[in-house]
């Protein structure tokens, strides 16, 4: 099979090898979108994608998130400039999406998890937590033995006033001032 190539009159064979290259080339960079083509162009087919994502999963959130993720996905390659400008938008947006929502029901790992469980403590030993009751200590320490009872039993103890009021032998007000005096010098040892 022979190929054949189309050249110009006025070249000769070796500049016209060089030429149709640099065209192929040249074809190739301008065919890259800018990521305000791209946006402009995602911007259009949006609507008509959200309606189809919703319809395959069948939760609005879910078909949210996947169309957030199609944007991630094709705007790091506009940003890259290695999108191509698309005859069909929107085809070629629906079967990013689709390969999106493919590896998500392939690894379902990759879902997130409804729990009631809380989150277990962080790795490292309960430093932070060792660290926080330090710090709570120093700023006890800041305070006079009446305010700190008061700040105590109210704040860390959970106790009403009148309940700390009868822990300490003093009358409710009496607590509920030593305990404001206290916040405003713990609020002090903490401004910058």
């Amino acid at each position: 099979m022979e190929i054949t190539r189309i050249a110009t009159p006025t070249t000769s064979p070796e500049t016209s090898e060089t030429t149709t290259e640099h065209a192929a080339s040249t074809t190739a960079a301008d065919d890259r979108m800018t990521t305000a083509e791209f946006d402009e162009a995602f911007t259009a087919v949006m609507p008509r994608l959200r309606r189809r994502l919703v319809a395959l999963t069948g939760n609005p959130h879910d078909a949210d998130d996947l169309l957030q993720e199609t944007y991630l996905k094709l705007s790091r390659r506009a940003r890259a400039h290695t999108l191509t400008r698309q005859q069909q938008p929107y085809a070629y947006t629906c079967a990013a999406a689709l390969n999106l929502l493919r590896d998500l029901w392939r690894h379902p790992s990759r879902r997130e998890r409804c729990t009631d469980r809380l989150p277990e403590r962080g790795w490292d030993g309960g430093f932070a937590g060792r660290e926080a009751e330090a710090v709570t200590a120093a700023l006890l320490r800041g305070l006079s033995p009446k305010e700190a009872a008061a700040v105590i039993l109210v704040d860390i103890e959970g106790l009403t006033h009148d309940m700390a009021g009868e822990r300490l032998g003093a009358h409710r007000g009496t607590v509920q001032r030593n305990r404001m005096r206290g916040h405003a010098k713990i609020r002090a040892a903490l401004a910058p």
